[in-house]
């Protein structure tokens, strides 16, 4: 593919990390099935731009402490695990699958974060190992689904957290970001072993991506929650939509 549309690609893929916390799979993946690249290469070249916009991403908002590693540890470690199984979901599942899946999983993921209930549970009252337990299997189960379509796992994270934590959208983005390191690099192997990577396409994104994570986490800063929530809204739809479109014309 032409350097000019991977690099945009990647830069805004890197804008949405920086500010939503999410891997970019979101417009990667959809906008790469757009082009005509087969959607697993699309998911494989997504993952592999994670590994540096993630990485990146956290490096800065550790520097401004926006990072508690206590959660982002356990649900790192889990995520490690789910995203193993990555390569092989990938390999045995049909094209038309994976975009229903993934559409699913976007469109889920959008309702309950948006229209869910209002009520908002702590881990407070948790012990410790309770705690660690639920992150851990939330980290596992993400990393399974999130790797497998190309998106990480901020997606889903960001109902998990505020769900379980109480945690607006604004201040979920640095968690995920930061889960997105364990995902992204365990996953990435994964798709490396069934050879589903593309690195030259990968690393132009990626290279592209920590740009765009730069100037997101720089915009973050400037944001409402109640305005983050709304942009973020319009990635859901975005990415329903060009998903939805590819699977009516497979």
């Amino acid at each position: 593919m032409d350097f000019l549309p991977l690099s945009l690609l990647g830069l805004l893929s890197g804008i949405s990390s920086g500010v939503f916390g999410i891997g970019g799979g979101t417009i990667i993946v959809p906008s790469l099935s757009l082009l005509g690249l087969d959607v697993r290469h699309g998911i494989g070249i997504s993952i592999f731009q994670m590994i540096f916009a993630s990485f990146f991403g956290s490096y800065l908002n550790c520097r401004k402490k926006l990072i508690d590693f206590r959660v982002g540890v356990v649900l790192g470690v889990g995520g490690i695990f789910g995203s193993s199984l990555s390569g092989v979901i990938l390999t045995y599942a049909s094209t038309r699958s994976i975009y229903i899946a993934f559409f699913l999983f976007t469109f889920f993921s959008f309702i309950k974060y948006f229209f869910g209930s209002k009520k908002t549970y702590t881990l407070q009252i948790l012990s410790s190992l309770k705690k660690n337990i639920i992150l851990f299997f939330s980290g596992c189960i993400v990393g399974v689904f999130a790797s497998s379509l190309g998106v990480g796992g901020g997606l889903l994270l960001a109902p998990l957290l505020g769900y379980f934590l109480g945690l607006n959208s604004k201040e979920v983005a640095p968690l995920a970001l930061f889960f997105i390191c364990f995902s992204s690099l365990s996953g990435a192997i994964s798709l490396y072993n069934a050879n589903l990577l593309q690195f030259q396409e990968g690393f132009i994104v990626g290279i592209c991506s920590m740009i765009g994570v730069w100037i997101g986490i720089y915009l973050i800063a400037k944001l409402s929650p109640q305005t983050h929530k709304i942009a973020l809204a319009c990635i859901y739809i975005a990415s329903m939509t060009a998903t939805l479109s590819k699977i009516i014309h497979l």
